[in-house]
């Protein structure tokens, strides 16, 4: 297991050559000290576990690792199911703005018959995310299973079967946050 920047780890993530909807989150707050834990899986791309906090309101710091190389059944029960219809969550990939006008306007006119369709047609709201996932080509989204407040027992069944690679990047986490001189993150 290698520990990297959390924006490495999503950079991999986008990278990743699989179904973009195929991907499965689900996170909350750390179980001590400031800060954040999501896990992010494909079944073809297996589990990922990142650690960030707010440095201050307008930067995000944070660790994160690569800690399965598939997604089995007993790790993919943790997450949500790909018919979980409480929460999305999407990574756009940075350089993913278009090339010229002419792929602008294509992509946009794209988006706008997507928005139009489910305008005329009785879809839910997660039905319409999909939709516009895959118009904007974003290279992965799903279901995410999140709370802002408290730690969902699936965190900590996932830091449980990943002991080791959770105290890795706490510490990391931790050593991030001295070196920041931060005693309280934001929230």
């Amino acid at each position: 297991m290698r520990i990297r920047d959390w924006q490495d780890i999503l950079q991999d993530v986008v990278e990743r050559d699989v179904d973009p909807e195929g991907w499965r989150a689900t996170g909350g707050t750390r179980a001590e000290g400031v800060g954040e834990d999501l896990y992010v899986g494909h079944p073809n791309a297996g589990v990922y576990h990142l650690k960030t906090y707010a440095k201050n309101p307008f930067e995000v710091r944070g660790v994160g690792a690569r800690v399965a190389r598939s997604l089995d059944d007993e790790i993919g029960s943790y997450l949500p199911r790909e018919d979980y219809r409480e929460g999305r969550f999407a990574v756009q990939h940075p350089d993913a703005a278009p090339g010229d006008e002419e792929e602008a306007e294509e992509r946009a006119k794209r988006l706008e018959e997507t928005i139009k369709a489910h305008a005329d047609a009785p879809t839910n709201r997660a039905d319409l995310f999909d939709d516009v996932m895959e118009a904007m080509e974003s290279p992965a989204f799903g279901p995410m299973d999140y709370d802002n407040y408290d730690r969902p027992d699936a965190v900590e069944d996932l830091a449980a079967t990943f002991e080791e690679a959770e105290e890795l990047l706490d510490a990391e986490l931790d050593d991030l946050i001295d070196e920041d001189e931060v005693g309280k993150g934001f929230q």
